[in-house]
């Protein structure tokens, strides 16, 4: 995402599994360089991505705390901290009551940078949602007369996550991040949603499509190696910077 260093990045994420599968690596790549990553969960995915637990006959609740303790583990892998509100999918319902507990996490956090769902995605609704939600937070939390505890946010660049069907979600990607030093750990991640086994090699093979693209956008002479292993990004507010790079 450039290469300054931050100190703080907030992934917004619709249910327990996206932001392993759309942005482990990133933030992964965070915490090594000692930076406070958290990620917010809105829903555990409970109803509509957890589909073996269902036919395994098991009930909302059990459903519930298996993805809450395998986001957990897979947020360890990853050194991230997480927060789950708990708001409900499919539909993830979009109440300024939930916008209103988002713009209280940028207050406290106070993110430099955050990742996101895209505002398309017809395959998925809570994804936008989730979106949307967080675009909505990120103004509110910056207007001094909004009534929250903190300080009024600066203005920390947004970033889209790939999403699972990309080319559906008018998916343009402008950032490639090379995550190779770290993808064993986005794989050990992935591995923690045995709710989700199907997506592990989905994205592992994901990954090492955006690293021939990396490969190919860095030129020759960045000496990557063969086995470079990258994520997709879409920045949405322009970059401000002295220096065209």
């Amino acid at each position: 995402m450039g290469t300054a260093t931050t100190s703080s990045l907030l992934v917004v994420s619709a249910h327990a599994g996206d932001f392993v599968w759309r942005a482990g690596g990133a933030i992964a790549l965070a915490a090594d360089r000692g930076e406070r990553v958290k990620v917010l969960c809105l829903s555990f995915g409970e109803r509509g991505e957890s589909a073996r637990a269902w036919r395994e006959g098991k009930k909302l609740d059990e459903i519930k705390a298996l993805r809450r303790e395998e986001a957990e583990n897979a947020a360890t892998a990853l050194g991230a901290e997480i927060e789950f509100l708990d708001a409900g999918d499919y539909p993830l319902q979009e109440t300024p009551e939930l916008v209103d507990r988002i713009v209280h996490v940028y207050r406290e956090f106070s993110p430099a940078v955050v990742l996101t769902h895209t505002l398309a995605d017809p395959y998925n609704g809570d994804h936008p949602a989730a979106a949307r939600m967080a675009l909505q937070a990120r103004v509110l939390a910056q207007a001094i007369g909004y009534d929250a505890p903190g300080e009024p946010l600066g203005a920390p660049p947004v970033f889209f996550f790939e999403p699972h069907q990309p080319e559906q979600c008018d998916f343009k990607p402008d950032v490639l991040l090379d995550i190779t030093s770290v993808f064993d750990r986005k794989r050990t991640a992935m591995e923690c949603l045995a709710a989700q086994q199907h997506m592990w090699d989905y994205y592992t093979d994901l990954a090492k499509r955006r690293g021939v693209q990396l490969k190919r956008n860095a030129g020759p002479n960045l000496g990557l190696p063969h086995s470079t292993m990258g994520e997709a990004y879409v920045r949405l507010y322009p970059q401000v910077t002295g220096i065209l790079a």
